[in-house]
C-alpha cells in the first residue's frame, strides 16, 4: 500500500501526469481558474474536467510521462507510413523511375 507521500497533494500542473487508483493514466493539460477546474487528457485521448475543490481527495499518484505517449493520439503509427508513401511520386524509391516513365 503506498503512503500519503505518494499521493497527489499538490496543486495539479499542466504536464503533470497522474494515474487513479483503478489504473487509468491521464496528463493535466488545462486550469480553468474561473471555473475552478482541471482539464485532463486520458491516454486513449479522452478529455475530462475535474473539480479543484476535490483534487486532493481523489487518491492519485503522480506518475512519469509514458514512454509512448502517442497512445492520445488516436492514430496507427503505421497509417503515418502508409499515408507518406502513398504522397511520394511516381518512382521516388527508384531513381531510374523518373526516367522510365518519360517524367523529369
Amino acid at each position: 500500500m503506498r503512503g500519503l507521500t505518494d499521493m497527489a497533494m499538490t496543486v495539479p500542473s499542466i504536464g503533470q501526469w497522474f494515474r487513479r487508483p483503478n489504473g487509468t493514466l491521464f496528463e493535466v493539460v488545462a486550469i480553468d481558474e474561473d471555473e475552478n477546474t482541471v482539464e485532463i487528457q486520458l491516454f486513449d485521448g479522452t478529455i475530462d474536467e475535474l473539480d479543484a475543490d476535490g483534487w486532493s481527495d481523489l487518491l492519485l499518484i503522480q506518475v512519469a510521462a509514458p514512454d509512448d505517449a502517442s497512445g492520445s493520439l488516436d492514430m496507427d503509427p503505421d497509417d503515418d507510413e502508409d499515408q507518406a508513401l502513398d504522397a511520394m511520386p511516381r518512382g521516388f524509391h527508384d531513381p531510374l523511375g523518373f526516367l522510365d516513365g518519360g517524367e523529369l
